[in-house]
């Protein structure tokens, strides 16, 4: 292993993963009812998710899974919306990462909870070929329980996965 490929491997904490963006929802992302469209949120939250696990890997990611969804309530036009996202935990080739949605009201600047997800990335080169990942380190209590937490669902994934491969669903 060179140089440059160490420094890649490296530990990285989690807070240099951290990401945020920001989106203003206009018409165009909503339904008739003037609400955002939920496949605009899911777009969102994948950039979003995949901007940490590229901080992370510091290399090109996929994304190979969404957990499950909730919607909790309605984003309106005129509402700004901020993502969140940091990588929970660090397997060989992939990782997963921790989105949680809040919507700013322009008015009140009361923050409400609009969603969260994990995704699972892969780490890729230019050919999709899977490169290794370096390990994640949580520092915080917080980031500590994300990381156990990412274990049992990674669990979780395996044991459906499985069932649904075995032809019994």
């Amino acid at each position: 292993m060179n140089d440059d490929q160490a420094k890649l491997m490296r530990a990285r904490p989690v807070r240099e993963s951290i990401s945020e963006m920001a989106e203003l929802v206009l018409p165009n992302d909503t339904n008739p009812l003037n609400s955002l469209l939920g496949g605009r949120l899911m777009h969102w939250i994948d950039l979003a998710g995949g901007m940490a696990a590229r901080r992370h890997s510091r290399q090109h990611v996929v994304t190979a899974s969404i957990d499950h969804l909730d919607f909790l309530v309605p984003v309106r036009v005129g509402d700004l919306v901020v993502l969140r996202s940091s990588v929970n935990r660090v397997y060989r080739t992939s990782m997963e990462v921790g989105v949680k949605v809040w919507v700013e009201h322009y008015r009140s600047l009361e923050d409400i909870h609009v969603s969260s997800a994990y995704l699972t990335f892969v780490a890729v080169d230019a050919a999709g070929n899977r490169l290794a990942v370096p390990p994640v380190i949580p520092e915080t209590e917080d980031e500590k329980r994300r990381y156990e937490d990412a274990g049992r669902r990674r669990e979780m994934r395996r044991v459906e996965s499985a069932r649904r491969n075995d032809g019994r669903s």
